[in-house]
């Protein structure tokens, strides 16, 4: 008998420290009219420093265990979605294992798919338990965005932020995953990057080291072309027609975008989740930031059917149908 999965918890932690586009203001040349008027960010938080992705995965998995209740130490596998590493290895999931004190017979890696990477880690999760491989997995989407970004580029500086959130998902006799969609345009990966080993890109030194950098215009483009096209077909392969799902959470880059892209799926831009104005951007945390954000709110209920959406480096993206628990 093929297994099911379905997400049975939900946690979060953001830093303490708040930058609002007044204090940036003060950075670089812009104002908070002009930050909102183009992004819908209002503010952002920023990681301590001394305080790495894994410190906040840690405490998004706290936040989870106090939410659900468990004490975690069945758990089969601790996924950590994140592009901010904090060593190349050992990964971050092994890290934030540690800090937990967990046994060590549950399996650990990274997953780096930017700001997909939350929705690529549920479909793992998913194909995990349904494979009978696992039964209980975690999966941290945590970044500290703030440690690779250029506060001297007006550009980039503006958009991001840190945080973390973590989500449990459990073999179930019920269904919570209802269909995914997901594909590459790597004829773009060159449009999003931050360096690691390698400084150059097609055979030619790229002109950013060590930083966040993208071409905006040309993320913009991809972004408002290919998300109501996949979003559409997400919801055929679902099966659900886009009036039967109860909320869309995109990946929070930006709330025009997100506003644009309602209005070409079409979809309610009152029925869809975000975090990008408390948040700003924060890469593979920003969609279940935006769920935790509207669980604390009372807007969530069991069995609503959720439509989430990652996009980001590679150019990859990513979706997922799901039921709330």
């Amino acid at each position: 008998m093929v297994s099911k999965a379905r997400l049975t918890a939900l946690g979060a932690y953001v830093p303490t420290r708040v930058l609002t586009n007044n204090d940036l203001s003060r950075m670089v040349e812009t104002s908070d009219e002009w930050i909102v008027q183009r992004t819908g960010i209002r503010e952002r938080r920023i990681a301590a420093e001394g305080e790495y992705t894994a410190d906040l995965g840690t405490r998004a998995v706290e936040d989870l265990r106090r939410q659900s209740g468990q004490n975690l130490e069945d758990v089969d596998l601790i996924m950590c979605t994140t592009f901010t590493a904090d060593y190349c290895t050992p990964s971050t999931a092994a890290v934030i294992h540690g800090n937990l004190g967990l046994p060590r017979g549950i399996a650990t890696f990274d997953l780096n798919a930017a700001c997909a990477g939350f929705s690529h880690g549920l479909l793992a999760a998913n194909a995990y338990i349904t494979a009978g491989v696992y039964r209980k997995v975690i999966v941290v989407a945590a970044e500290a965005v703030s440690k690779i970004t250029d506060y001297k580029d007006r550009n980039t500086c503006i958009l991001f932020g840190d945080g973390a959130a973590a989500a449990l998902v459990e073999r179930s006799e019920e269904p919570g995953f209802l269909g995914s969609f997901s594909g590459t345009d790597s004829s773009l990966y060159d449009k999003l990057y931050t360096t690691s080993l390698n400084e150059t890109m097609h055979g030619q030194p790229l002109p950013i080291i060590g930083y966040f950098w993208q071409d905006g215009r040309a993320v913009y483009n991809y972004t408002i072309k290919l998300v109501p096209e996949s979003v559409r077909q997400l919801s055929a392969n679902a099966n659900l027609p886009l009036d039967k799902i109860d909320w869309f959470v995109p990946h929070s880059a930006n709330l025009r975008i997100i506003q644009s892209m309602c209005e070409k799926i079409p979809f309610p831009f009152e029925k869809t989740l975000t975090s990008v104005e408390q948040f700003g951007n924060t890469s593979s945390a920003t969609i279940p930031l935006a769920l935790w954000l509207a669980a604390k709110d009372g807007k969530l209920k069991r069995d609503d059917t959720i439509a989430l959406f990652g996009f980001g480096g590679g150019l990859n993206h990513s979706g997922v149908v799901v039921r709330w628990f």
